[in-house]
Order: structure tokens, then sequence, then C-alpha cells
């Protein structure tokens, strides 16, 4: 095992009881005076050391209050310098709406239990300035703040007072001191994740004897929907020069991408939970931005899309579970036939979402297919070799929408070696099912299609 202090960040709503929420939107208000200031003096040619102090010394916030602040300003000039060279934009120098107030426990902020079992807070705004209440939140929420109140393996950490859907909410950072993550190298189970624009395919492998337990491809088509939706309405907005609501747009489009991909984390994480000591293993595409030049149009839709953000995401939630992920070289994952006895290369073997070997015939959905040689990279990568794999299960797809899953799932096409239809039923567990599935499906040559079949599908 590994030692990691898992950090979780919860939301909460604010009953004020004492105070006014007029004095946290003057908190706010000061807080983006102090942010705004950072970029007008870096932009000046200041050294950040004096910026830090000069800020701190001059700001009608709490010290501690006003020097996270800065430092969170500094941050984002530090990832713009870093990254300028890939085309990011530099911090907007200058920001009208307010602008969170970061704060540490105990110091700008504070919780404490009361003998009612409410959570109170006290917000101090600025120096012997209060706003006290108590939190609003899910019950699992509350109750996980209230554990971390009271046991010695967790802290409360920093916070950021937000004004957020028409209401002040505290975002609270809880730590636990001592849980640990299992490292990658122990595993039993191997998660390939192949991520798309418009969804997420996963295959787990047992990695002894290279059976695939179980696979799904759950797609989101929303996001990319939205996505152009908004970048339509800014183009219009453009051309005729009404770029004052720009700024919103943008946020509506960032908060609505932000809400899906957690939901999607949410639910890949509740599939990999399911199975013994999973690995959740992910194509290292860090630099696949430099190998994209598919014409300017697309080059939009595919250097924009949230791969990273998605993955930042599963991988908190999974840590949190105990669970660990890796990654892989992506080289040929996309293009390679997952037989063993085969393993052909070629580019002409995928074309859209169907994948035909032009070696050996056979044919899955290409992402789900993706998938499983991610899976089995890693397996290579670890041990040397991969165990013989010539079966797989049939294609589950769950769709993701805005109002949440949908209740059922497809299994596609003509698949060259059969399975599994049933969720969590590997052809290793229901051999008989697997040899008369086998009768029905197509062999190497003469192919023919298979009836869709469609069956519910409850993810665990």
């Amino acid at each position: 095992m590994q030692d990691s202090g898992l950090t979780q960040t919860i939301s909460f709503g604010l009953t004020i009881h004492e105070g006014s929420s007029e004095n946290l939107h003057e908190g706010c208000l000061e807080a983006r005076r102090v942010r705004n200031e950072v970029n007008r003096l870096d932009n000046e040619g200041w050294d950040w050391d004096d910026i830090h102090d000069t800020v701190v010394d001059n700001a009608n916030l709490v010290k501690n209050t006003t020097q996270l602040i800065v430092q969170k300003a500094l941050k984002e000039l530090e990832t713009y310098y870093d990254y300028k060279d890939n085309e990011w934009g530099r911090p907007f120098p200058y920001i009208d709406e307010t602008y969170p107030m970061r704060m540490n426990h105990n110091e700008g902020y504070s919780l404490t239990l009361d003998e009612s079992g409410d959570v109170r807070f006290r917000v101090s705004y600025k120096p012997y300035n209060h706003v006290k209440g108590v939190l609003r939140g899910s019950p699992y929420h509350l109750e996980g703040v209230k554990n971390a109140l009271a046991s010695d393996a967790w802290c409360v950490g920093a916070a950021e007072l937000v004004y957020k859907h028409d209401e002040w909410r505290l975002h609270v950072t809880v730590t636990h001191k001592t849980r640990t993550v299992a490292a990658p190298d122990d595993a039993e189970t191997v998660v390939g994740v192949d991520i798309n624009e418009d969804c997420v395919a996963l295959t787990a492998l047992n990695r002894d004897t290279g059976d695939v337990l179980d696979s799904v491809v759950i797609e989101y088509p929303d996001i990319k929907r939205v996505r152009h939706e908004f970048f339509t309405k800014r183009k219009r907005m453009q051309n005729v020069g009404q770029t004052a609501f720009e700024t919103v747009v943008r946020t509506e489009e960032r908060d609505f991408v932000h809400d899906q991909l957690h939901k999607v984390s949410r639910d890949v994480t509740q599939w990999v939970s399911q199975f013994n000591d999973p690995v959740i293993v992910f194509e290292d595409l860090k630099d696949i931005r430099d190998s994209i030049d598919y014409g300017t149009r697309m080059n939009r839709r595919l250097h924009s899309l949230p791969f990273a953000a998605l993955r930042v995401m599963v991988t908190y939630k999974a840590a949190w579970e105990g669970i660990p992920s890796d990654d892989i070289d992506p080289e040929y994952t996309s293009q390679r036939c997952p037989r063993t006895g085969c393993l052909h290369i070629e580019r002409a073997n995928r074309r859209r979402k169907r994948f035909k070997c032009n070696k050996c015939g056979f044919q899955d959905h290409a992402d789900r297919k993706a998938a499983v040689c991610v899976a089995q990279e890693w397996v290579d990568d670890q041990d040397g070799n991969v165990p013989s794999l010539e079966t797989l299960p049939r294609v589950r797809k769950v769709r993701r929408t805005a109002s949440g899953l949908c209740e059922e799932a497809d299994s596609h096409g003509a698949v060259f070696a059969s399975g599994v239809y049933r969720h969590g039923t590997s052809a290793r567990d229901s051999q008989s099912q697997a040899r008369e599935e086998l009768k029905t499906v197509a062999p190497t040559t003469g192919q023919t299609r298979t009836p869709r079949v469609t069956r519910p599908v409850v993810l665990h």
C-alpha cells in the first residue's frame, strides 16, 4: 500500500443567523480587488515577492485570507507562463464579478458542532467582523464534515466562499490523513479506459487469465452538443459585436460541462468498484494536441475536449475509494486487433465506431476494443506478456443525458467472438451460455449481422 492523504471538497449552503449577506458580498468584492491588483502589478513587471507583500499589506481582509487569495492569483499567472507557448491565454487582467474568498480553518472561517448536532460556521470577512449561522447540505456531506471535526484521523482545511445559484455557499475541504490507495502493481483486475468526445469505454480484464470480465460504453452526447451550441452563440455574438455577455455564456458552458463530467466520473468509479483489487489505466494523452491537425473545425473540436478533466475527476474519485490509477503509451491502441492470436495493426481496421480486423475478420465496437487494448498494454508492460484472449463480451452501452442515465443499453453488431450480455457475467463464469452464444455468431468469413438486442442495465 502507498500512503496518500486524500482531500475531498464538500459544498454547503449558508443559513445566516448573525451578520448580513451584504458583509459576505463586501468581502468577495475586496477579494476581487486583491486578485485584480495582483494581475495589474504583474503586467507592470513587478517582482512577485513585492506583489505579495504590497497587496497583503494594503488589503482590507483578514491577513491570512489575503495571503491565500494572492497565492491563488499568482498560481493562475504561473500556469499561464508555463503554458503560454501552447497558446494558453493570459488571465483576464480585470474581472468584474465577485471573486471567491479563500480562507484557512480557524483563521478566516471556523466550523463547530453545537449541542443540537448542527454544524455552525463563522466567516470573518475582515478583522472583528463576523457572519455566523448554520451549514445546509445533504446528510451524507454533513456527516462527512462532522467526522472531520470530531476525528483525529481527519482535518478540515481551506474553504472558499462563493455566490452561486442565487445563494452563498461554502466549499470546504476535508482531508483524511492516513487513508491509503492500493499500489497499481498489486492489482488483480485491470480496467482499460478509452475516453472520446462523446463516450468513455471501460473494459475489466483479469490480470492472471486474460478474461474480459465485463465492459461498458458510457455515452455523454449532451456535452458535445451543448459545447457546439455555446460555440455558435459566442461566434454570433462576436460577429455582431455584442460581446457584453460573452463571459456569461462561457461560464454557463463551463458549469454545464463540469457538472456532466462529475456525473460521468461518478458512474465510472461505481462501475470499477465492483471488481476485485482494480487498477484504472488511461492513455497518456498529454501531447495529443501536438499530433492533431485535421483542419480548423476538427482541430477546434478535438483540442477543446475535456480529456484531462475527466481523467482527473475519475482518478480523484477512485483514489477516494482506495483504487489506484496508471497510464500507458496510447500508440496503436485504436488500430490493433485485441485477439492475441492476431494483433494485426492497420489504420484501416477502424472506421468510426466499428472495428474490423482486415487480417482475421474480428469485429467489435471500436471504443470498447480500444479499452481492451489499453488494459492489455498495461499488463504487457507490467508482466511481460498478455494471456490469450479470443473472446469478448457483447458491447453494452449506457447513455447519460442531462437528466440522468437511461434505463436501457444496446448489444451491438456481429461480434466475432461471443460472450456476455448480462451485467457482471463473464464467459468463464457461464461457459454453457457462452457456447450457446457462439452458435449465433458469424464466423470469421462470410460475416452476417445479428439482430440488435435491448436489455436493461443498472450501474452498481
